[in-house]
């Protein structure tokens, strides 16, 4: 039983992990623990998690820095971002530490927090207390709890009311180590009434180790409040990246959450979000583009749990070699939720006869004046498309990879920030090619 190791080796190192963490963090640990002793982790007996049996990633010994060993490279020397017109507020966790050593003197507006989690629990206990755990839910679901039993620190944005951040916030998650290790990331986003947040985060691999990586992100948007959350996935075939996405909005909101998966080993996604004030509009997108052994299993849910919301999932697969695509999306439209406007787009292409798709499109209606729907393709490229191109001169793999990138723009599209987007469309062009993808010249990828 691979839970029981895990457990041993809480139990054991209890008084290390809370002493290079926060009360903040500590006190959901015995919570987290009783639900993880009973739920464990997912496996293929459970219908979500029928493509990904997640427990099997756990069976293999991984390094866990539970004393917090410091790293000996400043990435801010070796990472320089040089996407055309894209200027951000840079930070880093390195595994999952936040790095804070080295910051670039940035001046944010007044009550902005940008950095440790741990830091801010200590600090800001009152606002901490109030977020922190409220929404990633640890009943039945073994890898949150997981996440917060071993969680020390990780990544935190706090904006207070009616502040924007002029320009976007960029986090990079670094995976560097000698040894095989496992990973426990948290992200905790704050942005309260009339607030304004832009976050790109970027995954990233410096070393050819094995890496399992939990990830728990909570996203707490209050009234008009604008939220985008950007994540690029350009990891090494030898990691295992298992997220959980959180968002919570109250009235007027709009909560943008964008991912796009270039490079991976095995990816499991969890969104989860609740449209929890009337007029609240959510957006919950992904593109993938995986082959050889890679696989991308994307799970959606969005609660409208009020009337006059709307929601829009849109998720697409670029497949090819042996590459295995899953997505189950599903949205719930509660009794009292009337006037309520979801849509779900589910659109695949398999490029070689081995590659897999498996999809599921859901909706759970108890309202009955609503306008919801979903779509779902699972194809080859046009071949009329396709010949109409061969017949303009154009040779057959360029117009392969024109199509390919047509087909995946609609999701790029949603992406408000022009610089980040037109540079994942090169990057996109990169893929296509063969060629290794980049964000920049950046000299950690090199």
């Amino acid at each position: 039983m691979v839970e029981k190791q895990y457990i041993d080796i809480f139990t054991q190192y209890r008084k290390l992990i809370d002493e290079n963490s926060a009360e903040g963090l500590n006190i959901y640990r015995d919570e987290a623990l009783r639900e993880f002793s009973q739920t464990g982790f997912p496996s293929k007996k459970l219908e979500d998690y029928h493509h990904t049996n997640v427990a099997k990633f756990f069976e293999k010994d991984y390094g866990l820095n539970l004393s917090q060993l410091g790293k000996d490279f400043n990435p801010y020397a070796s990472h320089i971002c040089d996407v055309p017109d894209l200027s951000t507020f840079l930070f880093f966790l390195v595994n999952d530490l936040f790095y804070n050593e080295n910051i670039p003197v940035s001046k944010l507006p007044n009550g902005v927090y940008v950095g440790s989690i741990r830091e801010f629990a200590k600090t800001h206990t009152d606002i901490f207390s109030k977020y922190y755990g409220k929404i990633a839910d640890v009943k039945n679901n073994g890898v949150v709890a997981f996440n917060t039993m071993f969680v020390q620190d990780g990544f935190l944005v706090y904006v207070p009311k009616n502040v924007e951040i002029d320009k976007p916030l960029q986090l990079i998650n670094l995976l560097q180590s000698s040894v095989d290790y496992l990973a426990n990331r948290r992200i905790l986003i704050i942005v309260e009434d009339g607030a304004r947040l832009k976050l790109l985060a970027c995954d990233h691999t410096v070393d050819s180790s094995n890496f399992l990586v939990t990830q728990v992100t909570e996203i707490f948007a209050g009234k008009n409040a604008k939220v985008d959350f950007y994540e690029l996935e350009v990891n090494s075939e030898a990691v295992v990246r298992l997220t959980s996405t959180f968002v919570h909005q109250e009235a007027s909101s709009n909560v943008m959450v964008n991912n796009v998966t270039l490079e991976c080993g095995v990816t499991r996604n969890n969104y989860r979000v609740k449209l929890a004030g009337e007029h609240a509009e959510a957006s919950v997108c992904g593109l993938v583009v995986a082959e050889k052994e890679q696989q991308v299993d994307n799970h959606a849910f969005l609660d409208h749990a009020v009337p006059n919301c709307t929601s829009t999932q849109l998720f697409k697969y670029i497949l090819q070699d042996n590459a295995i695509g899953a997505f189950c999306g599903r949205i719930l439209v509660e009794k009292d939720a009337q006037k309520t406007q979801a849509y779900q787009t589910n659109r695949n292409l398999c490029m070689s006869p081995q590659a897999r798709m498996f999809s599921k499109p859901q909706l759970e209606i108890y309202a009955d004046d609503v306008k919801c729907s979903h779509g779902l393709t699972t194809g080859q490229l046009d071949e009329d498309a396709l010949f109409y191109l061969r017949s303009r001169g154009i040779g057959k793999q360029k117009a392969y990879d024109m199509l390919m990138q047509a087909f995946a723009a609609e999701v790029l599209q949603h992406i408000r920030v022009p610089s980040v987007r037109e540079r994942l469309l090169e990057l996109l062009e990169q893929r296509f090619k063969g060629e290794v993808s980049r964000c920049g010249n950046c000299l950690i990828c090199k």
